[in-house]
């Protein structure tokens, strides 16, 4: 064999190898599909669902502070969902609407995580006034909620409001938490360990139970990272 044909050949086939070795996983990285969840801001989202007090902001969007009484008359702030994911909804117990399919449904997400300490839930009344704490422990038992997994909650009315329209973006309608105000939404919100909003979901489909706990599998994927 011609002995610079051979060197060629030997030169080439070093080439691919080499090629092989860094090209293959550089391309792989750039085509490859994105797995991680997007972190939502106020100017990610429709703007009908946003204080137009917040609706420019861009980034660093986390749920502010809060304070609300549980089931249990227990105070329950930020620090209680330090370090968790959870699930944010809105509803009252009177409720014979939307209500019933979404309590439904975080029952059955409540059921899916209930062995999984990083996983909780959190319901806020919008109307507070009606749900005390002793109607809040009547539907919290009627409806199966773990006490220290899922906080069904009630508060100061404005505040509830300030939280589901500035924070959550849960609702539709514009309004100033008075006496005349009514928030009423079918939305759960998918919040990560730092208090990002990472989903919204139409509550009341059984369907979307299965795409938040695909969601929340790739999010516990990022905390592994």
């Amino acid at each position: 064999m011609d002995l610079k044909f051979f060197k060629k050949s030997k030169s080439t086939l070093l080439f691919l190898i080499v090629f092989c070795a860094v090209g293959i996983p550089v391309f792989y990285h750039l085509v490859k599909v994105d797995d991680r969840l997007p972190i939502y801001n106020p100017a990610d989202i429709n703007p009908k669902l946003v204080d137009i007090s917040v609706r420019t902001k861009s980034r660093n969007h986390t749920i502010g502070d809060f304070k609300l009484i549980n089931q249990n008359g227990e105070t329950i702030t930020n620090a209680d969902y330090k370090d968790k994911i959870y699930i944010a909804d809105f509803f009252f117990t009177r409720c014979q609407t939307i209500c019933i399919a979404m309590a439904y449904n975080m029952s059955e997400l409540q059921e899916h995580y209930k062995k999984d300490d990083d996983i909780m839930f959190l319901s806020h009344s919008v109307t507070p006034v009606m749900d005390s704490v002793p109607q809040l422990k009547k539907y919290a038992e009627s409806k199966g909620v773990i006490d220290g997994k899922w906080n069904v909650t009630t508060g100061d009315k404005k505040h509830i409001y300030n939280l589901a329209r500035k924070h959550y973006f849960a609702v539709l309608d514009e309004g100033d938490g008075g006496d005349n105000d009514w928030v009423h939404t079918e939305n759960f919100v998918l919040i990560d360990k730092e208090g990002r909003i990472r989903g919204s979901y139409d509550g009341t489909k059984k369907e979307n139970m299965q795409k938040i706990i695909d969601d929340i599998t790739l999010l516990k994927e990022e905390y592994k990272k």
